[in-house]
């Protein structure tokens, strides 16, 4: 886990904590972060555990996450952090599809989502938004929330509502199941107990009305390959 005091001359710098578990991805952020000369970065770890560590030592002013992480998620991660600080601004930088996860993300409790496809000016822009107090989408996305709930003020249903109804930790077995993960991996993965995936799965498929496991699976996996090619 990195560290870093402010330069001098860089006092009033912006302090980015990175959470990531790509070596290449966090040292690219880390090098790319450190020439702006309003942000530096106090820490820059891979796991949930060492963030949250890194946040009790070095107060940052902003936390850029990815979702998919070792062990604890970073939906999960989230949720935590704004049990103990609340007031910390969360941008989530994820290479997972904007419209399928930055509204759980902004239900959790982030204050904005960046794909990592985007480039290093809308990274910067987004960065600077969230510490601004802004949340930060977009411009699709934003529209797109934006008519949701347009649409629930006037009655209408949302689109897409099926997988909405699941819980995230339910969102999360969904996936898993989509990777093709057996109810014993998918227990190691997420660190709970097969009778409770088991209890997952019984409640998924209640709320997307399949009738056999057979037919989950099919959904999970049609799903999965959907998402990796919008």
């Amino acid at each position: 886990m990195k560290q870093t005091k402010a330069p001098a001359g860089r006092k009033a710098s912006k302090r980015v904590l990175i959470l990531d578990d790509h070596y290449v991805t966090r040292h690219g952020l880390i090098q790319f972060i450190e020439g702006q000369q309003d942000l530096m970065v106090c820490a820059a770890t891979e796991n949930a555990a060492q963030a949250m560590s890194a946040v009790h030592s070095n107060t940052p002013d902003l936390i850029l996450c990815d979702l998919t992480l070792p062990g604890k998620s970073g939906l999960e991660f989230i949720k935590d952090l704004r049990v103990h600080h609340p007031l910390i601004p969360v941008l989530v930088l994820s290479m997972h599809e904007e419209s399928i996860y930055a509204e759980r993300v902004l239900r959790a409790g982030a204050n904005g989502y960046v794909m990592k496809s985007e480039g290093g000016d809308k990274l910067l822009q987004a960065i600077r938004s969230v510490l601004q107090g802004q949340v930060f989408l977009s411009s699709a996305m934003t529209a797109s929330v934006l008519g949701q709930f347009a649409d629930v003020n006037r009655g209408k249903a949302r689109p897409d509502a099926s997988l909405r109804v699941l819980t995230d930790r339910e969102f999360g077995v969904f996936q898993l199941i989509g990777e093709g993960l057996g109810t014993r991996a998918i227990g190691e993965r997420l660190h709970i107990s097969g009778k409770t995936v088991e209890t997952h799965r019984v409640h998924i498929k209640e709320k997307l009305c399949c009738k056999t496991s057979q037919e989950l699976i099919a959904y999970a996996m049609r799903w999965a390959v959907s998402s990796q090619i919008l």
